[in-house]
């Protein structure tokens, strides 16, 4: 083949450090827009990007010569530097080290767009530490209990 063709779609969600709850409501659509705005900066797609207060959903899109942790490590650095440069998330923003990178089939996009949009509602019955738990179960991923969450 002449060309390289990739669907490299993936869920990837990450919390803001020790999930203090820095990301206000008001903040938040700057935030992922700013987000979406470093993906494209950087040659890759954030379809779409969403959260609440302490931790972010990026539904991604990766050229297949971008490995996945240089795009997360690349939406996560810039957008920590802005808010620490702008102040809007208080002094000393940081996300947690680790995050959780789920693959997203293309028949299975519109579903997790519309999970990440709906977050605040889904929210307001289950916490971060239960939906991450639930993610890594769906998805078979073994994890150490004492370990997993930071």
């Amino acid at each position: 083949m002449s060309h390289t063709y990739s669907s490299n779609r993936i869920h990837v969600v990450f919390s803001t450090k020790e999930r203090q709850k820095h990301l206000r409501e008001e903040l938040q659509p700057k935030l992922w827009a700013y987000i979406a705005g470093i993906a494209r900066n950087h040659k890759f797609e954030a379809i779409k990007i969403g959260g609440v207060e302490d931790h972010c959903h990026a539904l991604i899109l990766l050229p297949a010569a971008m490995p996945l942790s240089k795009a997360v490590q690349t939406l996560k650095g810039c957008s920590s530097k802005w808010l620490n440069d702008t102040g809007v998330a208080g002094s000393n923003f940081a996300w947690q080290e680790g995050y959780g990178a789920f693959s997203v089939s293309a028949s299975q996009t519109n579903g997790i767009v519309e999970y990440i949009k709906n977050q605040l509602e889904h929210h307001k019955r289950r916490n971060f530490e239960e939906e991450f738990l639930e993610l890594l179960k769906r998805y078979g991923i073994n994890y150490d209990p004492a370990h997993v969450l930071g």
